[in-house]
């Protein structure tokens, strides 16, 4: 009897021995998993900008009234490319302020073409087609030259949008010469926008007069792309 509980004894031990290394491993591999993951999402932020100062991505994108744009169409002009989810706090304090329609009709009546695109997914916040996108449009008084619709979320990826506001300016060449926020206060308080520097004011006026951008890139902030 005592020899059998001896072996009892010893074999208990063992599997708590292979238990425990077992959950040792299986909470190291978790550990690296975590780390890997936290890396790759640090990774991904810091790739945004590889692309100033390099040809801007052409695309293809229909509008709110049916039209067909191509980057490609507005070559030899200044193009602004404004990230956009009406339904985002973000976005809703820049048009509430104004600020958002008056850099619109500032540069587009400089020749400036100013792209608006939506690359909410359908059902998601910010998705609208149709009458009710001609009302939002509307609404919020946009001086855009068009509202683009990217529903698939394709050109959002290519340009890698993380947030509304995310904004984008490309030079008569073609050439993506600024990728960010739209100005150095994120903020959903609309009586704060007046005071913030703008990112998008700040490179057009530089590159037309043929001065160095002096900011080229910064981390955008607001909502996430609804992808």
């Amino acid at each position: 009897m005592k020899t059998l509980f001896k072996t009892i004894t010893v074999l208990a031990g063992l599997f708590l021995l292979i238990s425990c290394s077992s959950n040792k491993e299986s909470a190291s591999a978790q550990s690296k998993s975590e780390k890997s993951q936290s890396v790759q999402v640090k990774a991904d932020v810091t790739e945004m900008h590889t692309d100033v100062d390099q040809p801007a991505p052409d695309f293809t994108l229909t509008d709110a009234n049916g039209n067909k744009h191509s980057l490609s169409d507005y070559k030899g002009k200044y193009v602004v490319l404004e990230w956009i989810n009406f339904g985002c706090p973000f976005v809703k304090a820049q048009y509430a302020s104004g600020n958002m329609q008056s850099l619109q009709k500032k540069y587009t009546d400089e020749g400036v073409v100013w792209l608006t695109i939506c690359s909410s997914a359908k059902g998601k916040q910010g998705y609208f087609t149709g009458e009710e996108l001609r009302d939002q449009i509307k609404e919020h008084h946009s001086n855009a030259t068009a509202y683009l619709i990217d529903a698939d979320g394709s050109v959002g990826r290519t340009y890698e949008a993380k947030a509304t506001p995310n904004m984008y300016v490309i030079n008569p060449q073609g050439t993506l010469i600024y990728a960010g926020a739209i100005d150095d206060t994120p903020t959903t308080d609309a009586s704060a926008v007046p005071k913030s520097t703008n990112y998008v004011s700040l490179a057009l006026n530089a590159s037309m007069k043929g001065d160095p951008v002096p900011v080229k890139t910064s981390q955008p902030y607001g909502c996430s792309v609804k992808y």
